[in-house]
């Protein structure tokens, strides 16, 4: 054994779980204060956090919508892949696999994705050329890369909305009519580029993530910081905002963030003595009783340095470019706690190459997902002897029924 897992192993573990733990005893107090924190800190904490962060970076001068590769990018991304893959056959056994991140399932529940009327010309493209509702299976999850209980994980939310019917050539050719749309709680990612990432699954691999941040030669506190203050305690999936934290194209040379935003500004109350699956619960509460609605927005790029392409550690400005409205996604009351609907999700592959090449993810980050996320899910569902399947929307589960197929398609 070498000095490097030596040290991790009898010095920075140890140290790791105790972090993690003391993070976990005050995740039972936020109920106390949390919502205040929110209110009148957090966005103010976060906005100085990012400030910092952007003073470190460089103008690289790039044109709007212009990808720049990273010198070691491809390199980088197999050993991101090789990490995931080994922590996947190290820490789950066949028929149990679940994905490295977005890991633990909340629910998956039927959609609709209404594509709104009378937008700009220059944002109708792809998806959002003509107003036109599809069906959609949504899943929602944590972050990763354990399925613990739902207070003990680390405070982050994701969703993947897969629109069904979807006419039109595709970036990937293993599903036909389908484009995914993948968002979470932080409005910044962790890592600002895959050399990054990649150094940051070693340690996770490890089990001393929390030294990738604080290593004094290396250090990446700011950008830890701005993920912590985005991942509190949170009372139900349906009733927080998700982002996409890195860039897509929407047409030829413009470049877009997406967020989804709940229509309803409802907050339920942190419990006090969360269940194990409290977040799940929460779902099944308010889907049992009434539809849920979101509008699904994108951001426009008008300035490169700023709104940068490469670097997803940066919460593109509102002040320089707000969210616009493009869709609405309506969650209809519903049944979806069967074990065969839950199970569903371990069939599906969520990834943001399936999409129009109106749609291109841009940037390293986006780049990695497209081997990473294929080559995974096919580990993951060889692991449980399960196949890939793409969905109709006329699955049905016990409990629940298919949405009506909106062929005529006008909203």
């Amino acid at each position: 054994m070498d000095i490097r897992r030596l040290l991790s192993y009898h010095v920075l573990r140890p140290v790791n779980d105790l972090i993690l733990w003391l993070w976990r005893l005050q995740r039972r107090t936020e109920f106390l204060y949390r919502r205040h924190l929110d209110r009148w800190l957090t966005p103010r904490l976060f906005a100085l956090a990012q400030k910092a962060v952007n003073a470190r970076r460089e103008d690289e001068h790039l044109a709007l919508a212009e990808e720049r590769k990273l010198p070691d990018e491809d390199r980088d991304i197999r050993r991101i892949i090789d990490e995931l893959a080994a922590f996947t056959r190290d820490n789950w056994l066949p028929g149990t696999a679940q994905r490295f991140g977005n890991t633990k399932t909340f629910g998956v529940v039927r959609a609709e994705f209404r594509v709104y009327p009378d937008l700009p010309d220059n944002l109708r493209h792809g998806l959002f050329a003509e107003p036109r509702t599809y069906r959609a299976w949504v899943r929602f999850s944590g972050p990763g890369p354990y399925a613990p209980p739902d207070l003990e994980d680390y405070g982050q939310c994701s969703v993947g909305i897969k629109v069904i019917g979807v006419p039109g050539p595709k970036l990937m050719d293993d599903e036909s009519h389908t484009q995914d749309l993948i968002l979470v709680t932080p409005p910044a990612f962790v890592t600002p580029n895959v050399t990054e990432n990649a150094k940051l699954q070693r340690y996770v691999r490890e089990k001393t993530s929390f030294f990738y941040f604080a290593n004094p030669f290396d250090s990446h506190m700011l950008h830890l910081i701005m993920q912590a203050l985005y991942s509190p305690v949170h009372t139900n999936p349906l009733e927080v905002r998700y982002y996409s934290d890195v860039p897509f194209l929407l047409g030829e040379g413009q470049a877009v963030e997406y967020s989804l935003r709940p229509h309803s500004s409802h907050k339920g109350r942190i419990p006090s003595r969360p269940a194990e699956n409290y977040l799940h619960d929460a779902m099944v509460r308010t889907l049992s009783r009434q539809d849920w609605s979101f509008d699904f927005m994108v951001q426009r790029q008008t300035d490169p340095h700023r709104m940068p392409i490469e670097d997803a550690t940066v919460k593109w400005p509102e002040e320089l470019s707000p969210y616009v409205p493009v869709a609405e996604l309506r969650i209809p009351a519903q049944s979806f706690d069967s074990d065969a609907q839950m199970a569903f999700a371990d069939v599906l592959t969520y990834n943001p190459w399936h999409a129009l090449p109106e749609h291109r993810p841009l940037g390293n980050q986006n780049r990695a997902r497209l081997p990473m996320y294929y080559e995974l899910s096919r580990l993951r569902q060889a692991m449980n002897g399960v196949q890939h399947v793409e969905p109709t929307g006329d699955e049905v589960f016990p409990g629940s029924q298919p949405l009506p197929d909106p062929a005529a398609g006008i909203g």
